[in-house]
């Protein structure tokens, strides 16, 4: 803790501190630790770090991966429904648009909002910390961990299409004269939610917070001898 009236902000590894990535326990290490010791959360065994080892090489590898998958996630049909007229194949935003034009508008905004709108957000936004933590920008710090916490909570809502398609498949089957099937879109949909998760839970926000001890300043060349 600061002395009082000494204003003077001090990071973790300054104190000693260790927070843990997986339960968030904050322990205190007795005396000097090496970079390099092996520490680890003395509640769920989770090794300590001042900043996750290659956090952000995981995260825009997983990111990276999302962004690929995106586009067919979003031309290629999620389902397909078998009736006695044929079969008709149906894409998330021609969905959107049936059910719209149905005039189930909030359905249609919620569908659009949970299989569009969020991971466009959760994309753009990933995008964003990445680049910026690896700039080691302190530009709204507080901002940016919110930002981070937000799409970290909400992240699983992006399955409602996945969700969908499964109970459908489940609940509509009347043998040769109707029924529901899963196309190659909805595994491409679900890697893109589940890469983004990943992309999530890789980044380390402490990252957000630079500390000056990431990036010691360089050492002076020696001067030439005359």
């Amino acid at each position: 803790m600061n002395a009082p009236g000494d204003n003077t902000l001090h990071t973790g590894r300054e104190l000693g501190l260790f927070s843990c990535h997986t339960c968030g326990r904050v322990s205190e290490a007795v005396g000097p630790v090496a970079d390099d010791a092996a520490l680890a959360c003395p509640r769920c065994g989770t090794a300590l770090h001042h900043r996750a080892p290659q956090s952000l090489e995981k995260s825009w590898a997983y990111t990276l991966a999302a962004l690929l998958l995106y586009l067919p996630a979003n031309v290629l049909p999620v389902m397909s429904t078998v009736s006695l007229s044929g079969r008709v194949s149906h894409t998330i935003l021609g969905g959107i648009h049936e059910l719209w034009i149905a005039g189930d508008w909030g359905l249609a905004l919620i569908v659009f909002v949970a299989s569009v709108g969020v991971p466009i957000v959760k994309l753009v936004s990933i995008l964003m910390l990445l680049m910026t933590a690896g700039r080691q920008s302190t530009w709204c710090s507080r901002e940016r961990t919110t930002l981070y916490r937000w799409i970290e909570a909400v992240g699983h809502w992006s399955m409602l299409d996945v969700f969908v398609v499964v109970l459908l498949v489940g609940m509509i089957h009347f043998g040769p004269f109707a029924g529901v099937e899963p196309e190659s879109g909805l595994l491409a949909f679900g890697a893109v939610v589940v890469l983004t998760i990943l992309a999530v839970s890789s980044f380390d926000p402490r990252l957000l917070w630079p500390d000056p001890a990431d990036n010691p300043p360089a050492s002076a060349p020696p001067a030439p001898h005359e």
